[in-house]
């Protein structure tokens, strides 16, 4: 899949927990290990929103476009 996601990044630049992040969101703790291991087929933008709040930084920083061979002409 082109689109990864760098949630586990992002966690261990601030020091958290995956335990942590999912409290102070309100989802459950597998999910954001499913967000994590990029399992999920897509993620609320609220959901998104409020993890870039608490992580203070952009949605680009979580996810990231990489084209597979078979997507490039």
């Amino acid at each position: 899949m082109p689109i990864i996601v760098n949630l586990d990044v992002m966690l261990a630049k601030r020091k958290m927990r995956s335990r942590d992040l999912a409290a102070q969101i309100g989802i459950a703790e597998q999910n954001v290990s499913l967000l994590k291991s990029g399992k999920v087929k897509g993620v609320r933008f609220d959901t998104l929103e409020k993890i870039c709040e608490i992580l203070q930084c952009q949605p680009g920083d979580i996810l990231e476009y990489r084209p597979d061979d078979k997507t490039t002409p």
